[in-house]
């Protein structure tokens, strides 16, 4: 799938927030050119319209984990949705928030690790793997891993998306960039192309050597 950020929240006001519907626009004419799914993050009900129209996918991100009027919002629409653990959220009060989306009516969610906050600075945030395990053993929702933000250092995270992989993770969230160094945002973490396809040749190697496929 591909993954879009229109409406971006950022920590400073001064930083670019995405291009709005226009970067909606964009995306549905990227999908209609190459035939992938369109993922892209809601920030407020007041544009549940606008996503169940036009996006496949439908992400809730870190920062509204626990805006519950927004995830009931988004379990009264049919379209799945994409719940980023918030970075300073247990892994119970994620689990709940994804229940208060099935729990209005929409059972179709996936759980999304980016990590969380803690003392270290070597990292953008601090990826919790167990997590992989913990969520197949306390739900029956599917897992991904966003290795981008969670490192947020594009030299970590070809080998923190290989031990996703092999930790069981149903899906990988990578941000790529032909040229991360003109990136408006999250440059830093973007891999380019290239790079890209070596970490998907071995992911591949990595999933078939535990007996798994991708």
């Amino acid at each position: 799938m591909l993954r879009g950020g229109a409406y971006k929240p950022r920590t400073s006001p001064y930083s670019f927030q995405g291009l709005g519907y226009e970067g909606i626009c964009d995306m549905v004419e990227a999908r209609r050119e190459t035939g992938l799914p369109i993922v892209s993050e809601l920030m407020s009900a007041d544009r549940i319209d606008e996503f169940a129209e036009n996006v496949d996918l439908v992400q809730i991100g870190a920062r509204n984990m626990q805006n519950y009027d927004l995830l009931k919002a988004v379990g009264r629409i049919n379209k799945p949705i994409l719940l980023k653990r918030g970075f300073s959220n247990t892994i119970e009060e994620w689990i709940m928030s994804a229940e208060y989306i099935m729990a209005a009516g929409n059972p179709n969610v996936i759980m999304c690790e980016r990590g969380i906050r803690t003392f270290e600075k070597f990292t953008r945030n601090t990826l919790d793997l167990a997590v992989v395990p913990i969520i197949k053993e306390k739900t029956h929702l599917p897992i991904i891993i966003d290795p981008s933000h969670a490192t947020g250092d594009w030299k970590l995270v070809e080998p923190v998306a290989l031990a996703a992989i092999a930790a069981g993770a149903d899906g990988l969230i990578i941000e790529v960039h032909n040229h991360p160094d003109q990136a408006w945002s999250d440059g830093m973490q973007s891999l380019r192309p290239d790079r890209f396809a070596d970490l998907i040749q071995k992911g591949r190697k990595v999933a078939q050597a535990i007996g798994r496929d991708m």
